[in-house]
């Protein structure tokens, strides 16, 4: 997941969270609504912020603005803190929730400062995860795979100065549209998954999450080969590796007389991700 940002549950609500500076960062709005149950939480954290202010809270400077996907799946810049400072937040909004919140907020601090330190626990959360879910070994083998090649096209890109959020979903695209013929979001629309914040390759099949392999791994490798540098150069790249891909995928489809790509997804378990993140939490 790009820049390392992801929704947890607390409580079976969302709250949206990115990895910032070697730190978890949280959306402070979304756990103002968490805690007050407020039909407006941006204006209940706007009046606390205020308030905070006033009484000269020692960490208020600590408050960034990081972006953070929205309903319509766009980023925007959004009120997020640390969590010591969403411990001090927190302390200041009267709510039956703050203890056992800040039980859950320590947890999840914990977790991601042992992922850190051995990478394998991160791999197993995600398996189990998906063994919860209910999916295939077998696919969650090649998921997991796919998820360390993805890692290592774009820590490829981030070392070759593509920064953007922007950047990188273009480029994806251009891979993902030279492979199947779709962009993400046309893939999505052909499958049928409804939520902007889906991730599409949750609902592919297992040669689709293998032709994306191909295709990433392919761009990671050539663009080594020839250097490239910057969004431009990078952007020509990912098409040439998706064409990698596509052409795998036209020789198989060539000898097999079958589609490798399907309309089917997995929205079937989706009702088994909520009871787990409830129970979860």
């Amino acid at each position: 997941m790009r820049q390392e940002t992801a929704l947890i549950v607390f409580q079976g609500i969302q709250i949206r969270r990115t990895w910032y500076n070697d730190k978890w960062y949280f959306s402070i709005v979304d756990i103002v609504g968490v805690l007050t149950n407020s039909s407006i939480p941006k204006r209940y954290w706007s009046d606390l912020k205020i308030k905070l202010k006033d009484e000269g809270f020692e960490s208020y400077d600590k408050i960034v603005q990081l972006k953070l996907p929205s309903s319509d799946g766009k980023y925007y810049e959004t009120d997020c803190a640390d969590t010591e400072t969403m411990f001090r937040i927190v302390q200041s909004i009267p709510s039956p929730k703050v203890e056992p919140f800040k039980r859950w907020l320590a947890q999840v601090g914990y977790e991601r400062i042992q992922e850190i330190e051995n990478p394998e626990l991160a791999q197993n959360r995600v398996k189990e995860y998906y063994e919860l879910k209910g999916y295939p070994k077998e696919w969650i083998d090649k998921r997991l795979r796919g998820i360390a090649i993805r890692q290592e096209l774009t820590d490829e890109w981030k070392n070759r100065n593509v920064t953007q959020e922007k950047e990188f979903a273009i480029l994806t695209n251009e891979i993902t549209k030279a492979t199947f013929g779709k962009t993400v979001q046309e893939y999505k629309m052909f499958k049928g998954i409804p939520k902007k914040n889906q991730n599409l390759r949750d609902h592919m099949n297992d040669w689709e999450l293998i032709l994306t392999m191909v295709g990433e791994k392919a761009t990671t490798d050539i663009t080594v080969a020839k250097g490239a540098q910057g969004f431009k150069q990078c952007k020509e790249v990912a098409k040439e590796g998706g064409e990698v891909a596509e052409n795998t995928k036209k020789e198989i489809e060539r000898k097999t007389g079958k589609s490798l790509i399907s309309s089917e997804n997995y929205l079937h378990l989706q009702r088994k991700k909520k009871e787990i993140e409830v129970n979860y939490n």
